[in-house]
């Protein structure tokens, strides 16, 4: 069950980050970034059915597959990956980014911990579901390292679960950015998906709905808040109004 144990009130709000919106054309894949075909997808899709075995099938959600699930869950935990964290540090110039404006997107990079949600997914039709999330998780060949089977230990134990974008690797990453350089990048990147502030503030919000507060993205939404308020004027706007 989901429970709200956070009642500190958000910073960044719907209608900061309706103004975040704007219309973008999908440019379509970038020329250098050959995305899987559909012989590979399959291949990959059966190794991880190869690999689960017997097993349940967990997935482990830090970000967007907690409030864009594309599995049929019928189980839900509160989990731990130790050793890993939150990072918004792959680069995109599609989906939330554009190629004149690049977007970031959340991964797990190496080190600290990450609170998310454990999800088991229903033993019926293993082998869609997982081509599916690889459809919309994996890109290109290179992406594919980065998925990986995770041991997550929630309440009832440990569970060995499947994790996407895990330690990625390749020229679109991008460590260790300052909080400030990340936030000014989310405030002003949108793509034909949407934006990077919606993205930030969904998982925020439905974090916080499961009772998990992550340090970094509560101080990054505080941050793209007050960036996009600047952006648009609305601090001058409060200051004419108290005047």
């Amino acid at each position: 069950m989901q429970h709200s144990m956070h009642i500190s009130r958000m910073s960044l709000t719907e209608d900061l980050v309706s103004r975040s919106f704007r219309l973008e054309v999908d440019p379509g894949p970038e020329p250098h970034r050959a995305p899987l075909a559909d012989s590979e997808i399959e291949a990959l899709t059966l190794r991880l059915l190869a690999e689960c075995g017997q097993e349940p099938l967990w997935v482990f959600a830090y970000g967007s597959l907690i409030w864009k699930p594309d599995f049929a869950a019928v189980e839900a935990r509160h989990g731990t990956a130790t050793g890993w964290h939150r990072s918004f540090c792959l680069e995109m110039t599609r989906w939330r980014g554009s190629r004149t404006q690049p977007g970031l997107m959340m991964a797990l990079d190496h080190g600290g911990r990450c609170n998310g949600v454990a999800f088991r997914l229903s033993d019926d039709d293993r082998l869609g579901q997982i081509r599916r999330m690889i459809r919309r998780e994996v890109g290109t060949l290179d992406d594919a390292s980065s998925v990986r089977w995770l041991p997550i230990q929630t309440k009832q134990g440990r569970v060995r679960a499947l994790v996407f974008w895990a330690g990625p690797k390749g020229d679109r990453v991008l460590r260790k950015l300052p909080l400030d350089a990340v936030a000014s990048v989310l405030a002003r990147a949108c793509g034909h998906m949407g934006s990077c502030a919606e993205y930030l503030y969904l998982t925020v919000k439905h974090l916080e709905e499961w009772g998990i507060r992550d340090r970094n993205l509560w101080q990054l939404q505080k941050l793209v808040a007050s960036e996009l308020r600047a952006i648009h004027g609305l601090d001058m706007v409060k200051i004419r109004s108290s005047a």
